[in-house]
């Protein structure tokens, strides 16, 4: 399909509804859209291209819009192939058009296109660069590491338009959810560029320099009034690892459903004593993408699993794994194990814990013995008192 965005800009983008497991690893049911535009000027710039999967439609989308003019570049601002895969083949039917891209995307490209001679018809842009195609100038600003350290941002200034690779994206199809932009807005930002707060900070403070009126994400709806400025409001609390909304977290890693039961009690607990929002998750059934948006949504966090092989159950494992490796930081973390035997879940967690950023484990550290007893509860009750302080 095409759309218009403004009156010489057009959005050549697919939906992908079969694309249900992004990344080989993020669950996205109704699928990912892969955006991508044209500027219609006295020159024409296609402004990225699209996944594999997607290349047909895209191509026959980006004919429609051309309506057979010639592009003369293509603007490739993240070289990730969800975005790029297409630009052997466009290059191969459009033979003057110009590839303009960071130094760093021109080094990676043979990478992907090994086959194709492409080094001829690159044009490097830096910091600060613009390009100009009529009524239309690009103003191109680098954002390394946002998640890639070739990608680049470009701010047109005739529509006032910020083409934010990366950034602002989220999960889904073009239009699905469009007035619910967080939800899936916050899973994707913490399991994609979660890591990357500075970088992503240094390109916001960039970005309030200049005056936008749109924002163009490579993934998820087009952003503008009202969505666009919470979309900003909510990307600054991000990227600073701040915390969104008051209340606790709690993740559980249960083998037969006792550590689980106890989680349960827990939040009723919590509720009782005012905290304003708890959540709660099952790390060994729902997503994990989910876990981890939560975890750095909230200020505080409750870890509760079974002991396994003189460590932690797997589930939670991989939980803090993950979380170790998206940066997380500046929380409050309480603990429970359960142990039959010889407890050594609390063990391994704070390990892991403790090599995290300015995370500090709330004690006292509760350790249950098969089934909640009612003998428990007055130690899930001190560790509530503990974790809402």
């Amino acid at each position: 399909m095409t759309k218009e965005i403004s009156k010489d800009v057009l959005y050549i983008g697919v939906d992908d509804p079969t694309q249900q497991l992004f990344e080989s690893q993020y669950h996205t049911p109704e699928g990912m859209c892969y955006n991508s535009y044209v500027i219609l000027d006295d020159k024409v710039a296609v402004m990225d291209t699209s996944d594999s999967r997607t290349l047909d439609e895209w191509k026959q989308n980006l004919a429609a819009a051309l309506n057979g003019r010639q592009p003369d570049y293509l603007v490739v601002h993240h070289l990730e192939p969800d975005h790029a895969s297409g630009i052997a083949e466009v290059c191969a039917l459009y033979s003057n058009m110009q590839i303009v891209c960071s130094a760093k995307a021109k080094q990676m490209m043979p990478q992907y296109f090994e086959d194709t001679a492409l080094e001829a018809r690159v044009i490097t842009v830096k910091e600060g660069d613009t390009l100009a195609l009529g009524r239309h100038t690009l103003h191109f600003v680098m954002a390394p590491m946002v998640h890639w350290p070739e990608v680049m941002v470009t701010y047109d200034d005739a529509d006032r338009l910020l083409f934010s690779a990366d950034g602002f994206g989220k999960f889904g199809v073009y239009d699905a959810d469009a007035d619910d932009w967080a939800c899936e807005a916050r899973r994707y930002y913490f399991n994609i560029c979660g890591k990357y707060g500075g970088p992503v900070s240094t390109l916001l403070k960039k970005a309030a320099a200049l005056d936008i009126d749109k924002i163009l994400p490579l993934h998820g709806p087009v952003l503008e009034g009202e969505k666009m400025a919470e979309a900003v409001r909510l990307y600054t609390i991000w990227s600073a690892y701040d915390v969104e909304t008051e209340g606790v977290f709690i993740a559980h890693a249960s083998i037969h459903g006792n550590t689980a039961q106890a989680a349960e009690r827990l939040v009723e607990i919590l509720k009782a004593k005012g905290c304003p929002k708890v959540a709660i998750t099952d790390l060994c059934r729902d997503d994990l993408g989910e876990a981890i948006e939560d975890a750095f949504r909230y200020g505080k966090m409750v870890c509760m699993a079974s002991s396994y092989d003189a460590g932690v159950f797997p589930p939670m494992y991989d939980f803090l794994h993950h979380l170790d490796i998206k940066a997380y930081q500046r929380r409050r973390v309480a603990l429970i194990e359960n142990g039959s035997w010889a407890p050594s879940a609390a063990k391994a967690m704070r390990a892991m814990l403790e090599g995290m950023k300015q995370v500090e484990v709330v004690e006292p550290v509760v350790t249950l013995r098969g089934r909640m007893k009612d003998s428990d509860i007055p130690q899930l009750e001190a560790l509530a008192e503990a974790i809402l302080s």
